[in-house]
């Protein structure tokens, strides 16, 4: 069986080849059975992990093993101190139409994505819009915690979405549908797409439990 260090370079490189990230953007993280997280070395391609090259830190973000962690750990750690029962793993990306539609006006930051699909709602709930902030700025992890884990997932305007899950897989799978349902609002702008109607979102926060206050 796997390890989570594996599923994290299967899931890297998974994520790298589909191009929902880049170069040496994005990073992951997942926790440990010890309490530890495991975390992508800084300045690191997704798409050449290996196991041995990851980090580990404390929940304090003190190295314990491996190379230097991403800059954004304090973003992370945000997810895992305010969702300590619902964040297993924190998936951060810098994919194409999620970023491109953070660039664009938005009627409720609270309520950032679109609701165009189920999808969205059922595997994300309201994505928080964050307005822009420096990369790797412990400013985001501060702005992360004040939202008081009412979030599942973020996003950072100009920059990349925020995801996080009880398991790798689960929020990896979170912020691929992200990815979806901004690519469909962004090629439907301007057409004026068909909506769910209020009525329809809480069928679905109903029907899926999903965290919607």
């Amino acid at each position: 069986m796997k390890d989570v260090r594996e599923h994290i370079c299967d899931f890297g490189l998974s994520l790298y080849q589909r191009g929902l990230t880049h170069g040496s953007t994005g990073n992951l993280s997942a926790r440990l059975p010890d309490g530890n997280l495991v975390v992508t070395p800084t300045g690191s391609c997704l798409g050449r992990l290996t196991p041995e090259s990851l980090s580990v830190i404390s929940p304090d973000g003190k190295l314990l093993s491996g190379p230097k962690p991403t800059k954004e750990v304090p973003l992370h750690q945000a997810f895992y101190n305010t969702r300590a029962d619902d964040a297993g793993a924190v998936v951060h990306l810098h994919s194409c139409y999620s970023t491109a539609l953070s660039l664009l006006p938005c009627d409720d930051i609270t309520d950032w994505l679109p609701h165009l699909t189920p999808y969205g709602i059922m595997q994300l709930g309201k994505v928080r819009l964050i307005p822009y902030i420096v990369p790797g700025s412990s400013e985001i992890g501060r702005t992360i915690e004040g939202l008081a884990g009412k979030h599942a997932a973020v996003m950072l305007a100009s920059h990349g979405p925020v995801i996080s899950a009880k398991t790798l897989e689960a929020a990896v799978y979170a912020a691929e549908e992200l990815e979806a349902t901004a690519k469909l609002a962004y090629l439907t702008r301007s057409l004026e797409p068909n909506m769910l109607s209020n009525e329809q979102v809480q069928e679905i926060v109903k029907q899926y439990n999903v965290e919607w206050d």
